[in-house]
């Protein structure tokens, strides 16, 4: 018998997998599915963005880890314009393979292992378990991380928008972590990827000065062009904040030939150089959030937090499994809270990332 190779026995079964029966449910639907399980993009690539890739696409030569001067110009002035970071340099920036790779490989590549602790929100996207599970690292969870005993501690996550449930924490909040992490040693990695997407809340990031005092030691953030740009396509993040850890990173990611393609490097610059194109989905991503929020309280559920993000947090009052075959008996796909963690069994998560179109179809549907 050949070999497992042994990362397969320290991960979970791909939780989407477990979807695919009421998949096959909500397809049968007349009208077809509306899927609303995934929170990929389906708007178009705004065009400006589709030029400057067009027009980087002749690039034989190996791009860099670190990416261009000009990549990493546009990710200091958006980080200091956009959230209010102050005094960062091309030191304090590193883009990354898409965010998911950089949140599954961040405890390996931080050197973590047997007896390190990472630490993560009750509720959270699962891949923060699943790095602590390949680095052979110890993981725990929490509804507040300064309750947490931080023995073991190296790596905090904060996701504020959350996924799945949308909740934003305060600028106060995340001043009293950031206390609280520094009085511990405990580096904190902030992921951000929603920022751009606060409804009834402005999200807030730690590289802002009245969160940290004007330091970034300690503390990292990862942004994605995933959702503002519609880029999941493109693998397109980065990340900012702590120089003194960002390079060790640097220097690990190049000996693994962790680069950005030079492309969508040039695609990124012209991402992050217009806010046009932000402004005009995010009023696309209003438009079907409200829609469904209202239909979804009309046919009987609750709502709580979603006051950011790509999702609304919605509850029966049920097993989310039974919440999941109800709503696809109505061709419509959403993914089970259980997913995030047990205390969101009996919460699905509902993301607003379909057609105007599809989006009309399940109001028509939940009415």
């Amino acid at each position: 018998m050949s070999a497992v190779p042994a990362p397969i026995d320290r991960i979970p079964t791909f939780p989407w997998d477990k979807l695919e029966p009421y998949k096959k449910t909500a397809a049968a639907h007349p009208d077809g599915i509306v899927d609303l399980s995934v929170g990929t993009p389906v708007d178009p690539v705004p065009e400006l963005i589709q030029k400057a890739l067009i027009d980087a696409a002749d690039s034989p030569g190996y791009p860099t880890v670190w990416g261009t001067p000009q990549l990493r110009d546009a990710l200091v002035s958006w980080c200091e314009r956009r959230l209010g970071a102050r005094g960062l340099t091309h030191h304090n920036v590193l883009p990354v393979v898409g965010s998911k790779e950089l949140v599954a490989w961040l405890p390996t590549q931080l050197g973590l292992g047997p007896g390190d602790k990472v630490a993560y929100p009750r509720l959270a996207y699962p891949t923060y378990e699943v790095g602590a599970r390949l680095a052979r690292a110890e993981y725990v969870s929490y509804d507040d991380p300064t309750e947490l005993d931080p023995t073991g501690i190296k790596l905090l996550w904060l996701n504020s928008p959350s996924n799945p449930t949308g909740r934003v924490l305060t600028k106060d909040e995340l001043t009293r972590i950031v206390a609280w992490a520094r009085e511990h040693g405990i580096l904190i990695f902030s992921d951000e990827c929603y920022i751009e997407l606060g409804w009834e809340a402005d999200p807030v990031s730690i590289l802002h000065p009245d969160v940290n005092g004007g330091s970034y030691e300690g503390l990292v953030t990862v942004h994605s062009l995933s959702k503002r740009s519609n880029l999941a396509g493109y693998r397109a993040a980065f990340l900012a904040g702590d120089a003194a850890v960002l390079d060790p990173l640097l220097q690990i990611r190049k000996h693994g030939g962790m680069m950005t393609s030079a492309p969508t490097q040039a695609a990124v610059v012209a991402a992050l150089g217009d806010e046009d194109h932000v402004h005009d989905q995010r009023a696309r991503y209003a438009a079907r959030r409200e829609l469904l929020r209202e239909a979804l309280l009309k046919h009987g559920f609750r709502i709580e937090h979603s006051e950011a993000s790509l999702y609304l947090w919605a509850t029966r009052g049920e097993s989310c499994w039974d919440t999941v075959a109800h709503l696809a008996e109505l061709g419509i796909l959403v993914a089970p809270g259980d997913f995030y963690g047990e205390a969101g069994d009996t919460f699905v998560r509902v993301a607003l990332t379909a057609s105007d179109e599809r989006i009309r179809a399940a109001v028509d549907r939940l009415a």
